[in-house]
């Protein structure tokens, strides 16, 4: 298995993201639901354009979040950090990707929101402690 693929493999089995923003020093962190497209490399979000975060997005697309596995026990300890950049979605394939995993999403017309990845780094202390794995586009 690739390390792509042990990437994509942990990021299916979670749904929860925290994206994290910046413009002119300040900054902001939500946590949003996700869909992930390993072959477009892309998370997808829903959002809307007057939260803080996304008022940080339309000035400045660069940003950072992370994915991680919620434990006490050390030895289990998983997450993906990554750089991307947002932008507004535009493929109909993403978009068919996140209201496949949340319908109910559809009642409520969100803005979406794709996420580039750039570069991931994952923690798997299960393959040792401190293993990490890095993947750059």
């Amino acid at each position: 298995m690739s390390d792509l693929e042990k990437i994509d493999n942990f990021l299916q089995q979670h749904h929860l993201l925290h994206l994290s923003t910046t413009f002119d020093g300040e900054i902001s962190t939500c946590s949003v639901f996700y869909a992930f497209s390993v072959e477009h490399k892309s998370f997808v979000i829903a959002s809307s354009e007057d939260t803080l975060h996304v008022q940080h997005i339309l000035k400045n697309n660069n940003v950072s979040g992370t994915v991680a596995l919620e434990t006490k026990t050390v030895g289990k300890i998983q997450g993906v950090q990554f750089k991307a950049t947002c932008k507004k979605l535009q493929n109909s394939e993403l978009k068919n990707l996140y209201f496949k995993l949340f319908p109910y999403a559809l009642t409520m017309l969100p803005t979406l929101w794709e996420i580039s990845v750039k570069s991931f780094k994952m923690t798997d202390n299960r393959l040792g402690f401190g293993k990490k794995i890095v993947v750059t586009f």
